[in-house]
């Protein structure tokens, strides 16, 4: 079975590497980006399974990469957040997101939304 190519878009180092750690110990492949038109970029060239998308960048925010990344792709998209609000919630579901995980989130829940999406994306191709 191929590996999941993860993407994990967020301008905080220590994020990156977190996120990054905990996903290859676990099987996946990952590649990252630290701001919003790298990211883009790079969704494009990697073709990801899964893009993790940090709000609040420099050069654009998540709220324009995933609205970009909507008119030309259909990668499940995680919402990955210091902004607990409520309206940035919907505001991201709305715009395509498919799951939305307020920092600081502990290893467990992370594993299990990505699990969580990535079954659901895959039984959407199935059918």
């Amino acid at each position: 079975m191929k590996k999941k190519r993860i993407l994990i878009i967020d301008d905080e180092a220590s994020i990156l590497r977190y996120v990054s750690a905990i996903l290859r110990r676990h099987a996946y492949e990952v590649a990252a980006a630290s701001d919003g038109q790298e990211g883009l970029r790079k969704a494009e060239e990697e073709n990801p399974s899964l893009v993790i998308l940090d709000i609040m960048m420099p050069k654009m925010d998540g709220f324009e990469v995933c609205r970009r990344l909507r008119e030309w792709s259909e990668v499940p998209v995680i919402m990955l957040s210091a902004r607990g609000d409520e309206n940035d919630k919907v505001k991201c579901l709305n715009l395509g997101a498919d799951d939305y995980i307020t920092k600081p989130f502990g290893t467990e829940e992370l594993l299990a939304r990505v699990g969580a999406v990535l079954r659901r994306a895959e039984a959407a191709v199935a059918t």
